[in-house]
């Protein structure tokens, strides 16, 4: 097996790159080519959960998993299998992996869904995911300004040195007629308030993947015309933004969006992260390093 540390997956995985195979991701599955696994979590009372999750794509299939402590930190691995023989490829270290892959999706989504034009994005949250969520929505669409809130000062002012954005006083302050608003919180209460949100307005979600903890209010989450997730039977498990606000008529699985706007009209890509999206970013990472051999075989001679 190959060994890809950190570094290596973000070096094998651009942006612009990654927003492509998900596009290819969520079009295989809308084919029936692609299979995803849902999330299982196994908790222990000490406070550690492991999390897993897997998929197939194309010529590979493989799983994800990762632990979890709320005062130990987290740890994320990725295991990258041949779908004919079922031999293993190679094993990745999946933090990068992980932020790269959640931060195309909603690039994808948001290709989808925003607005052609829109020169203005609003992020509440300045936390690992996000910078690539920003980055990835900038690669979509002519993005002018950023403005950023989160409830520490300091760390939404130094979000806003490293992005080249603008730290606001409030998130009503940010909100505020923004094309585009992300949010990428811990919050256990939504951090928007529906009135802030004005017809045209595309929302990417991603912040909460826990059925107890939503970012979103519920008035606002059945005001949209269509909330986009990237998986429904994942969503029905884990996805508090919907569960709380007992909201379903108006949700579609991702693979089934078309690309459209409505001026009058609120967007919402609500999102988990599914394994398929893994399989589908690691396979790039795995054949990109098999083209540089030379770049691994002392490390993985070593590892041998």
């Amino acid at each position: 097996m190959l060994f890809l540390s950190e570094e290596d997956v973000r070096e094998l995985l651009p942006m612009r790159d990654a927003i492509g195979l998900m596009r290819g991701a969520f079009e295989a599955l809308a084919r029936g080519d692609a299979i995803n696994q849902s999330r299982r979590r196994l908790i222990l009372d000490t406070g550690a959960t492991l999390h897993s999750m897997a998929g197939s794509y194309l010529n590979y299939f493989g799983t994800k998993f990762y632990s979890t402590h709320p005062k130990y930190g987290a740890y994320f691995y990725f295991v990258l299998y041949d779908a004919q023989t079922a031999q293993p490829l190679a094993w990745m270290e999946a933090n990068r992996l992980g932020q790269i892959r959640t931060g195309a999706a909603g690039g994808y989504a948001t290709d989808l869904l925003a607005n052609p034009e829109a020169e203005t994005l609003a992020v509440i949250g300045t936390g690992f995911q996000a910078r690539t969520q920003v980055e990835a929505i900038r690669a979509v669409r002519p993005i002018q300004t950023v403005r950023v809130w989160s409830r520490s000062e300091e760390k939404r002012r130094k979000f806003a040195d490293e992005c080249s954005a603008q730290a606001m006083d409030s998130a009503a302050d940010a909100v505020r007629g923004a094309q585009i608003v992300l949010t990428a919180t811990s919050s256990q209460e939504p951090v928007l308030e529906d009135d802030w949100i004005a017809p045209g307005t595309m929302i990417n979600a991603m912040g909460s993947n826990v059925a107890t903890r939503r970012e979103l209010p519920g008035e606002l989450v059945r005001r949209a015309a269509l909330v986009a997730v990237d998986s429904l039977e994942q969503a029905k498990m884990e996805a508090g933004d919907l569960l709380l606000a007992d909201s379903w008529a108006n949700v579609v699985e991702l693979k089934d969006v078309k690309r459209h706007f409505q001026p009058s009209q609120i967007t919402i890509f609500k999102s988990l992260g599914i394994g398929v999206e893994d399989v589908a970013a690691g396979s790039l990472i795995y054949e990109r390093a098999l083209a540089t051999p030379e770049r691994f075989a002392d490390r993985n001679r070593a590892r041998r």
